[in-house]
């Protein structure tokens, strides 16, 4: 299969889909690799190391697009990445769709076969491919919220971790999963006092096991969120529904209730946030102040540290895309049930119920298409 790998062009993406060793590795499998020019650079790859592994450069994204069978990406298809896609080929990368119905209907448009990272499952429970950027967007939350809980940049003015005879900010994590429990285990490293609320006993137990008196755990309700917004300066959202559209678990009158200056990191803005006042910015403009409230809503989060993220989604990545390689995309996700649930979009049809929902499309099981 004649595999290629574009450069992401979202605002400050630095990412990149597949690393050389990734390359080396299809190459092996006796695959070809295609690798836009300068794709790797802001990961530190330089085109020399995809070379050496195999690879062969391209000048254009556009010329990825059209001589490759697969597409490998990290972030969702822009609408002039979307336009290139066409019947017959695949694409597998994050697409996030429940939240954009633009991208969603130019992909089935496409007829293209699009297989999102975050929807793929594993044998033992949770998203392995998600897993490993849930991890990144958490440790990075506290770091990020407690520069816009500075001065000067619209916040509070106050110190994550307080100092002595001066009391610790107050973070409060929404959602006790991946992405809530490294965001927990950061801000608690840093000294600040956390409370993490989740409807997940199992959740719930692990984490007040993990960190004892260190954390508060708290079951999740209206109420008990209304209540603990309004003593937080930092609040991070990480709340997950698979494939689903985040619940907005802040609502607009919970922030005229909040401390101003208090800042909100959406961690779930990907699905279209938990916040109700939550919009995607970017690494150039990532926040924004509603209600005396600063939201930092970055879509993108891991890009931030795109040499770690790049590695830590290769590592989880590459089983799945040298199978799609190796076997076709058809027989690939006949074999393996966990990975056809990362199947969304092929020739025209939707197959991820919970976009489907979240759009009021059709919707089409996986298993029809592979019997077409």
């Amino acid at each position: 299969m004649l595999v290629g790998v574009p450069r992401e062009i979202k605002d400050n993406e630095f990412r990149v889909g597949m690393t050389p060793a990734a390359v080396a590795e299809l190459v092996d499998h006796g695959h070809q690799v295609i690798v836009e020019a300068s794709a790797g650079l802001g990961s530190g790859l330089p085109d020399e190391e995809y070379v050496q592994a195999g690879g062969r450069i391209v000048p254009t994204g556009a010329e990825v697009f059209a001589e490759a069978e697969m597409i490998v990406k990290v972030k969702e298809p822009l609408a002039d990445e979307r336009k290139r896609l066409h019947r017959g080929q695949i694409l597998f990368t994050y697409l996030h769709l429940a939240p954009d119905l633009e991208q969603t209907r130019d992909l089935i448009a496409s007829g293209a076969t699009c297989i999102a990272y975050e929807t793929v499952t594993s044998p033992y429970g949770g998203l392995p491919l998600l897993t490993p950027m849930s991890e990144v967007a958490g440790r990075l939350a506290p770091q990020v919220g407690a520069h816009a809980l500075e001065k000067a940049q619209g916040g509070r003015g106050v110190l994550l971790g307080g100092v002595p005879g001066v009391a610790a900010a107050d973070v409060l994590v929404l959602g006790g999963g991946v992405s809530g429990g490294h965001a927990a285990t950061i801000a608690v490293g840093m000294g600040a006092s956390v409370t993490v609320v989740d409807r997940s006993h199992e959740a719930l137990k692990r984490l007040s096991t993990q960190f004892g008196s260190a954390l508060r755990t708290v079951y999740s309700t209206r109420a008990s969120i209304a209540d603990l917004v309004r003593h937080a300066d930092l609040v991070i959202g990480a709340v997950l529904l698979p494939g689903a559209a985040a619940p907005k678990l802040i609502t607009r009158a919970m922030l005229k209730t909040m401390r101003p200056g208090a800042v909100i990191v959406d961690i779930a803005i990907d699905q279209g946030g938990c916040c109700e006042t939550s919009k995607p910015t970017t690494h150039s403009h990532p926040t924004y102040v509603v209600d005396g409230i600063v939201h930092y809503c970055v879509a993108n989060m891991p890009g931030a540290v795109a040499r770690t993220s790049t590695f830590a989604l290769n590592h989880a990545t590459l089983p799945f895309a040298l199978a799609l390689a190796d076997k076709g995309w058809r027989k690939a996700l006949i074999e393996d049930p966990h990975l056809r649930a990362g199947l969304n979009v092929h020739g025209g049809k939707l197959t991820c119920e919970p976009v489907a929902a979240a759009h009021g499309l059709p919707y089409t099981p996986a298993e029809t298409v592979l019997s077409d």
